[in-house]
């Protein structure tokens, strides 16, 4: 890349999580980034991953084409992140991600975007009674449809500082007598979004084939309750698991999703909870994994004690032995 003209990456989605962390290897490959957001004013901590002006939040709605193609306009290479968890309002699944995803994918074409990079979730194709997996398989095939040689990815649950499922289940341990546990024997193979946000970049690039889609997990394989013992243990809580047929589990999360804040869970994401999120035989067999990239994933012994201490009854005072101390109240 010619230094005295950088390229530019348009980044949907890109102050969020996984958003952040490519950012910052942009940034720091020396790209000029568009951080493609719906409120630019929330996105103002995007412009410290690079020099003065090098980072720029720019105002798109995914479902707003003209938005789009302003975001694009003049883009080596475009990245898509977008997604919503839980439908509200206007951001139902279908206009996020299956009208959204075709949107920037038509838009990236019609600017002539070297790359696309868009990010599904694993399991979508097999998790047939979720709303939310089926639109983003549905989004899938709009955006090869659009841009042919774009690159899917399907990461399962992402681990990471500022992640959302092991932050989220270390405060309720702080708080909760016990540990609502759905689907406890469905496995899950968390990923580090660090090694997520580098293969991200490496096929944006174009280090890998494209026109394809690629399955992302981490080195270990956990049942749902295998990955909540781990999350209490990180935490330093003794707190009993409490199974919830899926039944009830929907009658408990139909008030939650009427109420004005994030639920903690739907009753959709419970249908999902049914299905296993690990990297499939085949991708595994045709090398659509990290492995394509060169990445050895990283496993959680190496990055969950580095934040889940905040847990912890004594937070930074109980990291030291952690591993072997008793669980505290």
């Amino acid at each position: 890349m010619d230094r005295f003209d950088p390229k530019l990456v348009t980044v949907f989605g890109g102050s969020g999580f996984l958003g952040t962390q490519i950012v910052q290897r942009l940034a720091r490959r020396g790209y000029r980034v568009r951080v493609a957001v719906r409120r630019p004013d929330l996105a103002g901590h995007t412009k410290s991953a690079g020099s003065v002006g090098q980072v720029m939040p720019v105002q798109a709605n995914v479902r707003n084409e003209a938005s789009v193609a302003r975001a694009v306009a003049g883009a080596a290479m475009v990245i898509n992140l977008v997604g919503v968890g839980y439908e509200r309002g206007k951001q139902t699944f279908s206009a996020v991600h299956v009208e959204g995803a075709a949107t920037v994918a038509r838009a990236a074409k019609a600017a002539g975007a070297q790359s696309l990079v868009h990010i599904s979730a694993l399991g979508v194709d097999i998790a047939t009674e979720s709303a939310y997996a089926q639109t983003k398989l549905a989004a899938e095939a709009e955006v090869l449809k659009a841009f042919p040689a774009a690159v899917i990815m399907r990461p399962s649950l992402m681990f990471g500082p500022d992640d959302g499922f092991f932050n989220l289940m270390g405060t309720l341990s702080r708080y909760f007598p016990v540990m609502p546990l759905i689907g406890g024997d469905t496995r899950f193979q968390p990923v580090y979004v660090g090694d997520v946000a580098e293969a991200v970049v490496m096929a944006a690039e174009g280090a890998v084939k494209t026109g394809r889609v690629y399955e992302f997990g981490g080195p270990e394989v956990l049942t749902h309750r295998e990955l909540l013992g781990r999350i209490l243990s990180e935490a330093g809580r003794s707190r009993p698991l409490l199974p919830l047929p899926p039944g009830i589990a929907k009658i408990l999360a139909l008030p939650l999703s009427i109420l004005p804040f994030p639920p903690l869970i739907t009753a959709d994401q419970v249908d999902l909870l049914a299905y296993d999120n690990i990297v499939s035989q085949t991708a595994n067999r045709e090398k659509r994994t990290l492995s394509a990239f060169g990445i050895t994933p990283t496993a959680m012994d190496t990055i969950l004690p580095s934040y889940m201490w905040r847990f912890r009854k004594h937070g930074q005072f109980d990291r030291q032995g952690h591993k072997t101390d008793g669980a505290a109240a």
